[in-house]
């Protein structure tokens, strides 16, 4: 089972994101606080679970956070100041938007750029090792897939209710074939040098 917390001395809030290696779409990040001896069964990195399980456990977070937020930077600002930039931004204004002031962040991965006066840790695979970073990445990815499956509708073409945005072989062939779309990341590479497509 996760832990629950990765320190006691202030109120903690995991982050995580969704979307870094997509080349359509946004990238989500959320925040989310839950109470001090919080536990799940069930709960676990958004990749190790089913589309439903999320969902549920998305409900589920909603319902018994201290408070949770959840945030986005697209395509044309990520174009603007790279991907990992924004993955970061997006996980500033879902910290902005939490009703309940942490006092430390744990976000999941290597690197972070500080958040106001805020101490924080960053924890490799920390979705797998803490319930509110794998409750953060469940909100950020689940609120993503909604977006991506909304604009599917708008650009049909390209798989999007399946790939997500995701560099999926049938996503970059439709791309080869129809162009970009208003929502695909300029500056990501769509061809693979692995692949052909002719």
């Amino acid at each position: 089972m996760l832990s629950a917390r990765f320190q006691y001395d202030h109120l903690e809030c995991g982050c995580d994101e969704a979307g870094r290696g997509c080349l359509a779409g946004p990238v989500f990040a959320a925040a989310v606080i839950l109470p001090e001896k919080f536990e799940h069964p069930l709960l676990n990195d958004s990749k190790q679970l089913s589309e439903t399980a999320r969902y549920q456990l998305r409900t589920e977070i909603e319902q018994c956070a201290v408070a949770w937020a959840v945030e986005s930077v697209d395509h044309a600002e990520i174009d603007r100041i790279n991907i990992l930039n924004a993955s970061f931004l997006a996980m500033h204004r879902a910290i902005d938007q939490l009703k309940t002031v942490p006092g430390f962040l744990i976000i999941d991965g290597n690197r972070f750029n500080k958040y106001q006066q805020v101490p924080h840790q960053c924890i490799v695979e920390g979705d797998a090792k803490y319930f509110s970073i794998a409750a953060a990445s469940i909100l950020a990815k689940t609120y993503r897939d909604d977006y991506m499956k909304k604009i599917a509708e708008e650009c049909p073409g390209y798989d999007w209710l399946n790939n997500k945005g995701y560099p999926t072989k049938k996503h970059r062939e439709a791309v080869l074939k129809l162009g970009y779309s208003p929502y695909h990341r300029l500056t990501f590479r769509i061809t693979d040098p692995q692949l052909s497509f002719f």
